[in-house]
């Protein structure tokens, strides 16, 4: 894709972004245009290393499994992969009565960058032969954390997108399950697996200069997380979100000046 539209995106990502950091309770269309802007920029960025169809089929992947494991948690007598919960019409028009339409674009996000993030972090240790599993391993703790900064904002608590039920588990995060992060875990690397085949520059060429946008948008959001965890003075989430920031900061600029 041009260059030109890369950075445009990213500037109306930017003014998004910034309108909704600096007012965090705004609702509605503000916040599906932010997701479909941060989905669009992360197609862009990564179709600057990787050929469109490429990354497309990884998106779909993406898009189709979270949405799919998200879909079955949804009915009532099920609720796995990620434990009980009920989505509220503020999340998006329903998919086939149980899906909002944002949920598979939140995954596209937060697969991504996180994998990026990854790649960044991993760039010391990018020769070795195992290098393969840490970023398979490592953007699945990423996307997690990544889930860990949202529930706080997304659940009844700030944005009120969904709420969870109760479990016989006692001990919650915001109201979420620990059965929830697991499954974050587990359906990434489902989704890496399938989708990292699609990703594999198949004619590496010269080293790359590090990449920081993925890096950039992961941050961001958790950074937006924390901001309306903090408006609601929910200060444990907010203590969480900056100890995770401050420990992917660190690793990344160090991936970075490798």
């Amino acid at each position: 894709m041009s260059k030109y539209l890369f950075w445009g995106i990213n500037a109306l990502l930017g003014v998004a972004y910034l309108t909704e950091f600096m007012g965090p309770k705004v609702s509605g269309a503000l916040d599906a245009v932010l997701l479909i802007l941060a989905v669009a920029a992360s197609v862009t960025a990564l179709n600057r290393q990787l050929p469109l169809q490429n990354v497309l089929g990884a998106a779909l992947v993406c898009a189709l499994l979270g949405g799919i494991a998200h879909g079955l948690t949804a009915i009532p007598d099920l609720a796995l992969p990620f434990g009980p919960v009920l989505f509220s019409p503020d999340a998006g028009a329903m998919f086939f009565h149980f899906v909002p339409w944002t949920i598979p674009l939140l995954w596209v996000v937060a697969i991504f960058n996180a994998r990026g993030t990854a790649r960044l972090i991993l760039r010391p240790w990018r020769k070795i032969k195992t290098y393969g599993f840490w970023l398979i391993g490592l953007t699945a703790v990423l996307a997690m954390a990544f889930d860990l900064a949202l529930e706080p904002y997304a659940s009844w608590q700030v944005k009120h997108f969904w709420h969870w039920q109760p479990t016989k588990i006692p001990f919650t995060w915001q109201g979420a399950t620990p059965l929830n992060f697991v499954g974050w875990l587990c359906v990434t690397l489902l989704i890496l697996t399938l989708a990292t085949p699609l990703l594999i520059r198949k004619q590496p060429g010269q080293r790359s200069a590090a990449d920081l946008h993925p890096f950039i948008l992961w941050l961001g959001a958790v950074l937006l997380f924390a901001s309306g965890s903090a408006a609601a003075g929910l200060w444990l989430p907010v203590g969480v979100d900056a100890a995770m920031a401050a420990v992917t900061v660190y690793f990344g600029v160090r991936g970075a000046k490798w």
